[in-house]
This record gives C-alpha cells, structure tokens and sequence, in this order.
C-alpha cells in the first residue's frame, strides 16, 4: 500500500474510533439555527453527516483528476509511440539512402578501377611494342655491324 493511502485510512479510522467513543454525545440533540428556520438534531451527527459529504466529494474530486491524469497519460503515450515509429521510418529511410548512396559510389569506384585497369594494360601494350621495337632495331643494328665486321 502506498503511505497516503495507509495515512488516510488511519485518519478514517480514527474518526469512526471517536465516534463509536462518544456516540452518545453525537446523538444529543440540540437547537440548530438553518437560516430561516430553528430545528432539533443532533449536532454531531449533523456534523458527521458533512464530514462524510466533504471526504465523498473530495474522493469523486480525485477520481475524476486521476482519471484526467490517466487519458492524458495514454493520449502522451500513444504520441510517443506514433513519433517513436516515425524516428525509426527515418531512420530505416537514412539507411536505405546511405545503402544506396554506397552501392553507387561502389558502382562509380569499381567503373574508375576498370578504367585504370584498361589504360594501365593499354600503356603496358605500347611500352612492350616499343621495347621489342627498339630491340628489334638493335638487334639489326647489331647484325648489320657484324656483317659490315666480316671480311667477305
């Protein structure tokens, strides 16, 4: 049990004790004044009766509060929740766009690569057709000095 619970049920406790003690004295009559005209009633237990209208009144006050507490409470959750799913949407959106974004720039890399790839074999090509070239040509200089070398 909570302490304001338990503190307000010792609180009832104690009025209904000192009732039950003096009911004798609560039931005494006596000459109430009401406005415009005079009665004889018990004066505690009249005043008993309006404890009892103040302490119901005040639980219907409560109630009423809390149950106000409560709708308000669900409606906060229910928005927390729609902004929760839509930070998440988001969220899987931004992925998805970095996802994407990625596989293009892998696409743009790998095309580069290629390309790399094309003009490093095409100048690997040239500089092996130059150098069989210019070997080519030594070796016929080479040959066209032995013969001129050659008594003949």
């Amino acid at each position: 049990m909570r302490v304001r619970t338990l503190i307000v049920i010792l609180l009832l406790l104690s009025v209904a004790g000192f009732v039950a003690i003096n009911w004798s004295a609560f039931m005494t009559p006596t000459t109430l004044t009401l406005l415009l005209a005079t009665v004889d009633a018990p004066v505690g237990l009249v005043m008993l009766l309006l404890l009892v209208l103040v302490v119901l009144a005040f639980a219907v006050y409560m109630a009423v509060w809390q149950g106000q507490i409560l709708l308000e409470s669900r409606r906060q959750a229910k928005e927390s929740q729609a902004l929760r799913t839509l930070a998440e949407q988001a969220e899987a959106s931004r992925f998805t766009d970095l996802r994407t974004l990625m596989h293009d720039e892998l696409d743009r890399l790998s095309h580069r690569v290629a390309q790399a790839q094309d003009a490093l074999r095409t100048e690997v090509r040239d500089s092996a057709n130059s150098l069989a070239a210019t070997i080519g040509e030594l070796d016929d200089r080479l040959q066209r000095a032995r013969n001129s070398d050659t008594p003949g």
